[in-house]
């Protein structure tokens, strides 16, 4: 018996009936591959027991074991899932990355939520005032680095200063109650006006003037002192309450101007040579404390590898005049 041609498709087993009071017969060689079988019993129910398939395998198995051996020729195996699809060969492996560009990958592009975005802001805000704090907090003024004897001499010229300026206040006050309660107000306003003229003239250089104060020499055997450190001698002199002040024969006054020309200092036009010595009018407890204070005159100047020396003294003379100068423009409101 003769098969015909395998199809695409699983056919059913034929079934061949078994002769009477004989037994089965065996299955017998077949000249082509088995055809695959369907892995169970057909839709018609299982064959007669009296008949065997047709169609054995070449090993001498039953036509179960031909058809898994066909199932696995074609690469199917009998215990894959019916209609599942075959497992695909592994993929070759990819570029394979290193740490650095892993860890590059992950940092960017930058995965910020709306919380962390908070919290750095709130962060920076907080250094902003830290900094604004620490710099306002710091300290870098000569006064840092101070003594203790120092800073009590400090504090004692202020108070002098505010002292003074009390019992200016209290002058002017008892000035205006004369005015006020004298019978002959016009001889007392007279006196008054001689009284402010001659303090005005000593304070404009018109008049000579002497009392209490202090000298101030400065030596620059290697010519580093210039004009700018002298002028800063005068406005410290002048915060402590200078009142009349001779630099080399010259007076200083409110227009009095310093500058450098020709390899020498000009005071007013006038040159001035070393040793440059100041003539000082004031009270000598708050004139000397001033030209000595950390940072101040006289260390500016042992710096600059100049001498400076301060002398108290009660009586000084200061008698350089300038000459009385008419104003241009300027006229007294009283006329």
């Amino acid at each position: 018996m003769t098969h015909p041609r395998r199809p695409d498709g699983p056919l059913p087993t034929p079934i061949v009936p078994a002769a009477p009071g004989s037994l089965s017969p065996g299955p017998g060689p077949l000249p082509a591959p088995a055809p695959a079988a369907p892995k169970g019993p057909g839709k018609d129910g299982p064959p007669p027991a009296a008949a065997p398939q047709v169609g054995a395998g070449t090993d001498g198995t039953d036509g179960a074991d031909g058809t898994e051996a066909a199932d696995r020729a074609d690469g199917h195996g009998t215990d894959a899932p019916e209609g599942a699809a075959p497992e695909a060969a592994p993929a070759g492996d990819g570029p394979q990355l290193t740490g650095r560009q892993r860890l590059a990958a992950g940092l960017w592009p930058p995965r910020i939520s709306r919380a962390q975005l908070i919290v750095a802001l709130l962060l920076f805000v907080l250094g902003l005032g830290l900094a604004i704090q620490v710099q306002s907090t710091s300290d870098n003024s000569a006064l840092r680095g101070a003594r203790q004897e120092d800073l009590v001499r400090i504090l004692d010229e202020l108070d002098d200063r505010t002292k003074r300026l009390e019992d200016e206040k209290q002058q002017l006050e008892d000035q205006r109650t004369e005015l006020e309660t004298s019978s002959d107000q016009a001889e007392e306003a007279r006196k008054q006006t001689q009284e402010k003229e001659r303090q005005l003239g000593i304070l404009a250089g018109t008049v000579a003037a002497q009392g209490p104060g202090i000298t101030l020499t400065i030596g620059d055997g290697s010519g580093a002192v210039e004009s700018d450190m002298l002028l800063d001698a005068i406005q410290e002199l002048r915060a402590a309450g200078a009142e009349a002040i001779q630099v080399n024969g010259v007076r200083v006054v409110a227009d009095s101007y310093f500058s450098d020309g020709g390899g020498s200092i000009e005071v007013d036009g006038k040159k001035i040579s070393a040793p440059y010595r100041f003539k000082v009018i004031g009270k000598p407890q708050d004139l000397e404390p001033a030209l000595n204070i950390p940072g101040g005159v006289v260390q500016t100047l042992e710096k600059e590898q100049a001498t400076a020396s301060v002398t108290r003294s009660e009586k000084i003379v200061v008698d350089a005049l300038r000459p009385v100068e008419r104003p241009d423009y300027a006229r007294s409101s009283s006329q």
